[in-house]
């Protein structure tokens, strides 16, 4: 949109645009812990919408809608890594969980079921499941836009790289695929209903017919189990 100038009407584009960041921020703020706001994540979209005003170049091929797209969404992810919202004792607790998974599937030499991932902790299977759901806390991101190792805030401190990294990298693709070939069914599915078909927790809940507490447990485990095959 344009004034009878020929300048760009930044108004009128942030309103014909703020129905996408909200879209975006929505679906986005499903996959995320309650304490994430909403109007906190449509600001950081507006700040990437603004941001797009100001370098978009049509020369580079993008139309602006996609190109505003991926900025809206980019921005919303940058602002969510700032804050870093996860406890270092949660970091922690997820590393000793990756530890455990490992050394156990190596022992077993088959995915360890959770009364054998709580006896390698020294845990009870209630205190288990809680450790598996705040660890998910940090984990509930489209896989495609996880921090890789080393770039997560606090990661100098130990933070568990992310098992999706690996999918920007080629190479890494194939030991990807496998890992989840190797996952237990349900595990799989849940993957799969979670990142490819992108249904919430609520949905996914309602197809493996358990709560969405135990969806989130599920996938925690299920990118344990991937962090301890693919990270070395």
């Amino acid at each position: 949109m344009y004034t009878a100038q020929g300048k760009i009407d930044q108004g009128a584009l942030l309103e014909q645009y703020l129905p996408i960041v909200r879209r975006q921020a929505l679906a986005l703020q499903v996959k995320l812990p309650a304490s994430v706001e909403l109007d906190d994540l449509i600001q950081a979209g507006m700040v990437g919408l603004l941001d797009c005003l100001a370098r978009y170049d049509a020369k580079h091929g993008a139309s602006f809608t996609t190109y505003a797209s991926q900025r809206i969404r980019g921005a919303m992810i940058d602002e969510l890594r700032s804050r870093d919202w996860v406890p270092r004792s949660v970091r922690r607790n997820a590393r000793a969980l990756d530890e455990a998974i490992r050394r156990l599937e190596q022992k077993l030499g088959r995915a360890a079921d959770e009364r054998e991932i709580a006896a390698e902790l020294g845990i009870g299977l209630d205190e288990y499941h809680q450790l598996l759901g705040d660890a998910n806390g940090g984990q509930l991101l489209p896989f495609e836009e996880l921090v890789a190792e080393g770039s997560e805030p606090g990661a100098g401190e130990g933070a568990p790289p992310s098992p999706f990294a690996a999918l920007l990298d080629g190479e890494r693709r194939e030991l990807l695929v496998a890992a989840i070939e190797q996952l237990p069914e349900r595990e799989k599915l849940l993957l799969g209903l979670y990142y490819q078909e992108e249904l919430n927790l609520k949905e996914i809940g309602a197809v493996l017919g358990v709560s969405e507490s135990r969806v989130c447990q599920l996938h925690s485990q299920a990118v344990s189990r991937l962090r301890a095959k693919l990270v070395k």
